[in-house]
């Protein structure tokens, strides 16, 4: 049975708020920052009422999540895609830096916006809309993790998932601790690969078991 004309109108309207709300949200977190920026300002530069911005996000915080949620997300595509693609002899520390590297790059777009995300993604109400959505990202890329682990060093499923935890771990507190945001994106995904190869150390390493 097809919708009546008026329930396809207004989900197009509906749609089409929340697009102008993320583009709005977008620009001009890109150019102030997320902490330079209100909501009202928002709300003008989408054309919409203050109170139509709330009901798409009722917080800034959770407009921060509406944005990045997207670029997440295709980080993780692409770290997916380029990790498959992986010569068969890289080692297993190599190959989860390729998958990582695409998130890196993300979150340190916005180093400032990058940080709100990820510390909304891990303390924000993970049953509000868009905290869901991010989380099932983290979840799909951490899956991804244990995944390469898993084929690149025969570890069991629950030691390769353990150590993903350990590796997102590494990745959240590298990108958000403020000792380093004032290093470039090469020194952070340095810091980060040495980390990782110490955990999943030479070409076959496999992650130790918990004894």
């Amino acid at each position: 049975m097809t919708s009546p004309p008026s329930t396809g109108r207004r989900a197009r309207a509906m749609a089409d708020k929340r697009r102008r709300i993320t583009d709005a949200a977008t620009a001009l977190f890109a150019r102030k920052g997320a902490d330079g920026v209100t909501t009202q300002q928002i709300a003008d530069e989408a054309d919409v009422a203050i109170g139509t911005l709330f009901r798409y996000a009722a917080t800034k915080a959770e407009l921060v999540m509406m944005v990045q949620n997207e670029k997440f997300a295709d980080a993780v595509d692409r770290g997916i895609r380029t990790a498959s693609l992986a010569a068969p002899a890289a080692s297993p520390a190599e190959v989860v830096m390729t998958l990582l590297s695409p998130v890196i790059g993300c979150v340190r777009e916005h180093p400032s916006n990058g940080r709100i995300y990820l510390h909304e993604l891990v303390f924000g109400d993970p049953a509000e809309e868009h905290r869901a959505e991010g989380l099932a990202q983290a979840w799909r890329w951490e899956s991804a993790v244990a995944g390469v682990v898993r084929q690149k060093t025969g570890a069991a499923p629950d030691t390769a998932a353990t150590a993903a935890r350990v590796v997102t771990a590494i990745v959240h507190v590298t990108l958000t601790a403020t000792l380093h945001l004032a290093a470039s994106d090469d020194e952070v995904r340095d810091i980060i690969r040495r980390q990782v190869s110490v955990l999943l150390p030479g070409p076959t390493g496999c992650p130790r078991a918990a004894e």
